[in-house]
Formats: structure tokens, sequence, C-alpha cells
């Protein structure tokens, strides 16, 4: 049975009213159905909708008028849709969301296609996160790298641990599968990396190649059977019901592309990032904000 959610949910998902995910389902972005009394919407509906902003073409979010900036927020973290929620109080800054992957992020940047982008991407060489990264994609562009916020992420599981799961090696042994994310998904290069520290082959691990686009996506597939066990972030854990083992906390940090054309704008996310109310949201969703506002790396 594949996993569902209550407009409730979604309204703490997407950090909403109920009567705004109500209009979204009456208007026929996001598909319902009905249980007895009570409606219920499927994750692959929702994440259908999430993930509707990386269909459309990242050059005509750019176009700005005399009115406002258009200023694009690529990542999938619920945050940034808070993030772009605030930018809409500014006045002359329009902001547009793309739901891409931080390496997807970073290449759209590279092209001039994304304003700012959000990293969580692991250097198992060194356990560093985002620097590396950054400083490699976008050799050519000024740029800076803000911290953000901490997530812990770590294995999805059944309830109860029903395998026993407390490393790599026990799924490796076990031969159980794994529901992975797709190539330049932060949560992929920390399955990637992470094998590659504990001296394990790719193709030692069933399920390697079965891709999802997002945790939801990913808690979804352990939540219904077809996987024994995902990666992903503790708060997706929460909301699926699923039971989560900790692997690592991770950084999720931001990068904003230094441009005298978008400089007010950028200005502004460093002012919100510092925002009492800002930060008191970040944490009613049990995100650490240790650091938050501070320039990690510039160039």
């Amino acid at each position: 049975m594949s996993q569902s959610y209550t407009p409730d949910d979604l309204a703490h998902l997407l950090q909403v009213s109920k009567l705004t995910v109500y209009d979204l389902i009456k208007k026929g972005d996001i598909p319902a159905y009905r249980v007895g009394r009570q409606m219920r919407i499927d994750a692959v509906d929702f994440e259908r909708y999430k993930s509707r902003g990386k269909e459309v073409k990242t050059t005509s979010f750019t176009r700005s008028t005399d009115e406002q900036q258009s200023v694009v927020i690529s990542g999938q973290d619920n945050c940034l849709d808070m993030l772009a929620r605030e930018l809409e109080g500014q006045e002359n800054i329009q902001p547009l969301r793309s739901y891409a992957s931080s390496m997807d992020g970073l290449i759209s940047m590279y092209q001039g296609e994304a304003d700012i982008v959000s990293v969580h991407l692991l250097d198992g060489d060194t356990g560093e996160y985002n620097i590396p990264y950054v400083k490699k994609l976008l050799v050519s562009h000024s740029f800076q790298l803000i911290r953000f916020i901490q997530r812990e992420v770590g294995f999805y599981v059944a309830k109860g641990n029903p395998n026993n799961i407390k490393s790599w090696k026990d799924i490796q042994d076990q031969q159980l599968t794994l529901a992975n994310r797709e190539p330049g998904a932060g949560a992929r290069v920390v399955v990637d990396e992470e094998l590659r520290m504990n001296g394990i082959a790719r193709g030692a691990i069933n399920g390697y190649d079965n891709i999802h686009t997002s945790h939801m996506a990913v808690a979804s597939e352990v939540e219904s059977g077809r996987a024994d066990v995902g990666v992903g972030i503790k708060q997706v854990a929460e909301m699926a019901k699923l039971e989560f083992i900790p692997i690592r906390e991770e950084n999720y940090d931001l990068v904003l592309l230094n441009s005298s054309e978008k400089k007010e704008a950028m200005q502004q996310v460093t002012r919100i990032l510092t925002n009492e109310n800002f930060q008191k949201q970040l944490k009613s969703l049990h995100y650490k904000i240790e650091d938050i506002g501070t320039v990690l790396y510039e160039q």
C-alpha cells in the first residue's frame, strides 16, 4: 500500500494553512480521494506537485520587470519555501522556486539560471560539507556560501527495525533492498561516500539502482515494504511514521550568486536568515540553526 497524507499533513509539510491545501485540491493541482469521511493524498501525487518546478525551464524564471525582480531559489527542502514566502513580502522581489537536487542546482547557477541554491554535499575524504563542491563547480563565478540549517540524515526502516540495521555492512550481509536517490541529490552523495568509505561496492547493494527523486518517495518505498531501507532526513521519517537510525548530521547551506543586478535581493536573504521570527519557524520544524547566516566561503 502506497503512503498517503491528510490535508493536515500537507499543510505542515508545505508550511501553509489547511485552507490553502484544500484550495490546491479544489483547483486540481493536487489530486485527492476520500476514505470514509477523511480526505487523502497519495505521496506520489504530492511529489508530482512538488517536482513540477523541475519541468519548467529555469530560463523563463529569470525575466525581471521594472516593478519586480525575479530571484530563483533552487532546492527541495520545505525551509526554502519558507524563505521564498519571506522574500515575497519584500518590495520589488519576486521569488521563484525550482525543486532541483544540489548538483543540478549548482549546474543551473553555473549556467546563469539560478540565484540561490541549497547544497548538502558530503566530501567523504575530509568529512566536510559543500565547500569542496562549490569551489570546483563555480570556479569562474563570484558567490557566497552561507550557513543555513543542520539536519540529521540516516536510515529509514520499518517500525521496530525488524532487520536490526545498524550499519551498511548489515545491509550488505543480509542482502536487503535499498531505495536510493537520483544522481546529484545530497542523500545519493551520502550513500556513495558511505559505501566508498566502508569498502562496499555499489553493485553489492540490492536496489542501488532503485531510484527515487525525493526523501518522501524513498520513505514511501520503505513504508510500503517495497524496500527494506532508504537514506533521508529525520523530519520525513517522522512524517512517514518510520524508524530513523542516524548516520550523520549534515550542513544544508545556501550558495548566493554575487551580482550587482541582484545585490539588494541577496542582502534581503541574509537579513531574513538572521530574523528571530524566521529562526523560530525553522526551530519549530526541529532544524538546528547554529551559526545561521555566517559566510563560510566567498570568492
